[in-house]
Order: C-alpha cells, then structure tokens, then sequence
C-alpha cells in the first residue's frame, strides 16, 4: 500500500500503527555538513543504515565532534554488518575501520548487487537490540567490536576493531 511512498513517511505510518505513542520526526531530505550537527544535537545515540560511503562518513565525523554513540549497520547481497563506533568510549570511530571507500566495483550498492529480502529485517533488529541494549546499560556494547551476519551460510562472526591514532577523525 506504501509502494512509492519515500522510506521515511512509510517508516512513520508504520511505528504510528504499532505505538501511537511514539514520537518520531520524519526528516525528508538530504543529509549534509551543513544540518547534520543541527539535527544530532537533539538526540543522546545516533542508528545509521545509511546506504552510501559519504553519508556515513559525515554520520561519523558528527558523531565524533558531538560525542555521541554511533552504532552503525550495513547490509550487501546476503551479508550484514553492525558496531557502535565512539571513540569518547576509547572504542574507534568508523573511518578508523573503514579509512578508505571501497573501491569501485568492490562494494556494489543494494541496486547494483541486490539484497536477500530479509537481511534488512534482520540487521536491523540486531542493530535495534544495540542500540536498547546501550541506551538501558545492558549486556556487553559491540564497542571494539564488529558482528559480521552471512545469511547465506547462516554464520555469524564477531571480529575486533581498534582505534587508529592516526585517524584523521579521531585520532590524536
């Protein structure tokens, strides 16, 4: 019935059906150096599922000047990924990770390589459960940490990532 619909008013009409309650401000438009401070000063924890290299570098360089947790997912074909990046924790920032785009043709976008249909519901239970889990004070951050999900082999694999003195976001 959404077909059409931008994602994020079907977003809205979906929590509005399930818990009028909530409250959740809808943001139709680009993200850009010139808003993102603005828009990320009202909340305590930043969800990124962002779909491109630069939107997820300037979520992670606002985070970073703001001091705000960035738990960040990103799902390609059959596989997804999720890590709360903050490095006013001592954990790394998400350029500290990933300090170069992929190169082309390495990482195809969801058009270019297609997603298996459940991945995005999946991952983004797995990041909604990070984020709770932060926000409450349970259970063991992925700070450091990075889950890598391969739906295709039903394989989950919990890697390490550390802080790079030399990021030019965070480092020192």
């Amino acid at each position: 019935a959404r077909v059409g619909m931008p994602k994020v008013f079907s977003a809205h009409a979906a929590i509005a059906a399930q818990n009028p309650f909530v409250t959740v401000r809808p943001y139709h438009r680009r993200l850009t150096a010139n808003i993102a401070h603005e828009l990320f000063t009202d909340y305590d924890l930043i969800l990124d599922g962002t779909d491109d290299t630069d939107t997820r570098y300037l979520v992670n360089e606002t985070a970073v000047a703001l001091k705000l947790p960035l738990v960040s997912a990103a799902i390609s074909q059959c596989e997804g990924q999720i890590s709360l990046f903050d490095p006013s924790r001592d954990g790394p920032c998400y350029r500290c990770v990933f300090p170069e785009p992929a190169a082309p043709g390495l990482a195809p976008s969801c058009a270019e390589g297609g997603v298996l249909g459940p991945l995005p519901g999946v991952v983004g239970a797995m990041i909604a459960v990070e984020a709770i889990n932060l926000l409450v004070g349970a259970g063991t951050p992925l700070l450091g940490r990075m889950i890598i999900y391969d739906a295709l082999y039903g394989e989950t694999r919990l890697i390490k990532a550390k802080r790079r003195q030399d990021c030019p976001v965070c480092g020192t």
